[in-house]
This record gives structure tokens, sequence and C-alpha cells, in this order.
């Protein structure tokens, strides 16, 4: 059941389920799969069996899995599932680094770790809080459609900036990033949410990218070319600053 808590230890009981489909689906798994009974119906087989298949496409594209987070005030958990893509030193986006107006929190303007993830469209696209926390800032920015791949989609894609701060004062930000493909940036929260790390934060349609921006002096518990699953993989833990390795096989 979803709020269980499972151990290390063995504590706790798992079994696996069939995913869930997020509600977003309804309108085009819907649209696709009334035209295929059509098209059955009329005899038109030649057009009835591809958008069954898109149908069922539409329906795994907008699977929602449960996810085991693991729990600790340092951890910093992946928002998305897909490829680590790029690994280095940026300056926040503005969004995440000006001062709001009213004191509110914020990066910063100095280079920190920035850990870019891709998702294509064949990923899980719903995004997960990498910690517990007051949702401070949702900046949705419109741009181009891009390749997410490209390092410029950060600066020049429609995106959408999230800001979460503890009750420690530390504070991550995030960005979602729309692709090539994908046409519009889905919220579940706004400004003075109270969420749980690993929590629904939203997602993007049809292949994107998150970018996640690591606190001072923290770097990353993962690898370029590494896939993380969303709510579980742990990126880095706050305060962390090891060389760490990997061969590619």
């Amino acid at each position: 059941m979803p709020g269980d808590i499972l151990d290390n230890q063995g504590r706790g009981h798992a079994s696996w389920h069939f995913p869930a489909v997020h509600r977003e689906a309804g309108k085009f798994a819907g649209a696709s799969g009334v035209a295929a009974v059509a098209a059955a119906i009329v005899g038109w087989q030649v057009l009835a069996w591809p958008l069954a298949a898109l149908t069922f496409f539409i329906l795994a594209f907008f699977r929602d899995p449960r996810r085991v987070t693991p729990q600790g005030d340092a951890l910093v958990v992946s928002p998305a599932d897909g490829l680590i893509t790029l690994i280095g030193k940026y300056p926040p986006p503005a969004e995440l680094s000006a001062d709001d107006g009213h004191g509110g929190p914020r990066l910063g303007a100095e280079p920190v770790t920035r850990i870019s993830i891709f998702m294509s469209v064949f990923d899980v696209h719903i995004n997960r809080a990498p910690i517990g926390g007051t949702v401070r800032r949702v900046v949705y920015i419109p741009g181009r459609f891009l390749s997410a791949d490209l390092d410029k989609a950060s600066e020049e894609n429609e995106r959408q900036h999230i800001l979460i701060e503890r009750s420690n004062g530390l504070a991550i930000g995030f960005t979602q990033i729309a692709g090539l493909v994908a046409r519009r940036i889905v919220p579940f929260v706004k400004p003075g949410d109270i969420i749980a790390g690993g929590q629904r934060v939203g997602l993007i349609r049809f292949g994107s990218r998150v970018d996640v921006y690591l606190p001072a002096g923290t770097e990353p518990l993962v690898l370029l070319g590494q896939r993380v699953v969303a709510g579980e993989t742990v990126l880095a833990e706050v305060g962390q600053a090891l060389l760490i390795e990997g061969v590619s096989q």
C-alpha cells in the first residue's frame, strides 16, 4: 500500500503491481481508442490496428508506478526517470537565483553542480520532488521545442522552474524542460504547498528533460550515462563531495 514503511532489514511487504495510469492520459487514449473502435466497426482494419497500438502506447506513456523513496534529511532523490546526460558546473537560472522581492529563499548566482536527466518517450514522465519541504517558487517560461538532450534547451525551451525549501533552510531547485516532441508541462503543485520527498509534482508530455541544481559543496552519487528512477535513486547527499568513477559495460 502507498505510504507503507519498508527498510533495508527486510521489514515491510513488497509485491509487484500493474502500474496505474495517470488521469492525464484520459483524453488522449480515449480519442485514439474511440477512433480505433470506429475504424474496426466500419472494416478499416488497416487503420484500426495502428490506432489500437497508439492507444496502448499512450496508456504506457502515462503510467504512474509506485516508488519507494529513501528517507533522510541530507538525501536528494531523482525527480525523473531517465538517463544522466550531463553533469557540470552551471549558475542556476535567474528564476531560481534572483530575489523574488519578498525575501524568499533563492539559490544564488554562483555556479553549482547541475545534473541533467533525459527522458525518452519510453520513460515514465511523472516527475517527483527531490526533497521534502515547502514549494517556494513555480515559474513557467514559454519557449522553443528543441531536442531536450541539447545543452541550450535549458535556456531556450519551454520550461518550468521549481524551488523547494526544507525546514532547515536547505533549498533545491530543479527545472522541467519540454523537448522536441513534448508540448506541455503539467504542474501538480503550487507555491506554498508542503510536500514530501518523492511526491509527484508534475509531468511533461512525450519526451523531455529535468535539470537538478545541487547545493554548494555537494557532488553527485550518480554517474554520467547512468539510468535513474524518479523518487528512488539517490542523486546526492548534501555536503558530500566524493569522486565516484564507473565503467561502461
